[in-house]
């Protein structure tokens, strides 16, 4: 099997699966103040510290979730309350659904946010928050996350941006980026399911109202036991997670190979993740071209992992204009472990298909 969908889930490092192993021998609850407690505590802290410091904030500011879906949703839990929200055409449904009613910022051909749209949005005037990711799941654009975090600022907004694509593909500094908050996703990179986190900034704490009440865990920002191994393999991965650029020269000879048998790059004007390509075949469904090369023992996806098992028409792609090249489009995105021998099997498999599906089709 090839597998090409790094952006519904990594591959699992082995250094995430050796702490996950050892957190799951060792045992204990955090909150207990027996030696094995304290010991889990201890492990707890370090992974949060390791995480803190691997994207630019203080380990104070870091709150433990089960995922970025939560990480997202807690975020405008806590700091849209009394804000109008301005949400990314192009965002993810975690933050989509948890913002019913809010102003749409429309993005460009390439899938990049509209700031000149943003300025105009801000200057309505009141307390505002805007949710924009720093790269899109499904074409890899990266959005002007730094400059938006600057009209924010200078209007008195808040900007709340989702990473969960971007950490440990392209350099993620949560302090540099200028967000007063940022979810991240230990799947994404590498490390086991089950655990996120929100990064705050300080001046926030204070708003910080738990989505999820409990105990008093994670100094009572989020209740519930911490899943103490997948936290430590989070932290494992993100420990030697490297420099993802080295996937751009793979994924441009995917791209270039599909290219010349048809393919339609989208979002590639733009930049993106080293990992991540866009490719429609004008006349061959999405669901088609997914399940063909399953059958060739390719695994790549058409849109975000998150829709219940369906392939639907991309709300991503219509947003940015791509008409009907919206339901005929994939995402290849390489894992971190990618070969020359992936890209060469994917090329195999995708000229196979686009010869066969490009004939009847016409």
């Amino acid at each position: 099997m090839t597998y090409l969908d790094a952006n519904a889930t990594e591959i699992l490092r082995p250094e995430a699966r050796e702490a996950v192993l050892a957190a799951l021998e060792a045992g204990g609850n955090p909150a207990s103040v027996h030696a094995i407690g304290r010991a889990a505590r201890r492990l707890l802290e370090a992974a949060r510290e390791t995480i803190a410091a691997r994207f630019g904030a203080s380990p104070a500011d870091l709150v433990f979730t089960s995922g970025g879906t939560e990480a997202d949703a807690l975020a405008l839990h806590a700091l849209g309350a009394g804000r109008r929200l301005i949400v990314g055409a192009t965002e993810h449904d975690a933050i989509r659904s948890a913002a019913p009613g809010a102003a749409v910022l429309p993005v460009d051909g390439q899938g990049s946010a509209d700031l000149d749209a943003l300025r105009r949005e801000l200057a309505a005037g009141g307390p505002a928050l805007v949710c924009l990711m720093l790269a899109n799941n499904e074409t890899g654009t990266l959005h002007p996350v730094a400059e938006a975090a600057r009209l924010c600022r200078e209007a008195g907004a808040l900007l709340h941006v989702d990473a969960v694509q971007a950490a440990g593909r392209v350099p993620v500094d949560f302090a540099a980026l200028g967000a007063d908050s940022l979810a991240l996703s230990s799947h994404k990179l590498g490390g086991p399911p089950g655990a996120g986190a929100l990064l705050v900034a300080p001046a926030l704490s204070a708003e910080l109202e738990p989505l999820i009440a409990g105990g008093g865990q994670e100094r009572g920002r989020r209740g519930g036991t911490p899943p103490l191994p997948a936290i430590a393999g989070f932290a494992a991965a993100v420990q030697v997670v490297g420099d993802a650029a080295g996937l751009a020269a793979l994924r441009d000879a995917a791209e270039q190979g599909a290219v010349a048998v048809g393919a339609v790059p989208l979002g590639a004007g733009a930049p993106r993740l080293p990992n991540t390509s866009c490719l429609a075949l004008p006349g061959v469904r999405a669901e088609t071209q997914v399940i063909v090369l399953d059958l060739a023992g390719v695994q790549v996806s058409a849109g975000a992992a998150c829709s219940s098992g369906k392939v639907a028409r991309s709300r991503v792609l219509d947003a940015m204009g791509a008409g009907p090249l919206a339901g005929e489009a994939i995402r290849v995105s390489l894992p971190w472990c990618a070969r020359p021998e992936d890209v060469d099997e994917f090329l195999t498999a995708y000229r196979a298909m686009a010869e066969r599906l490009l004939q009847r089709a016409a």
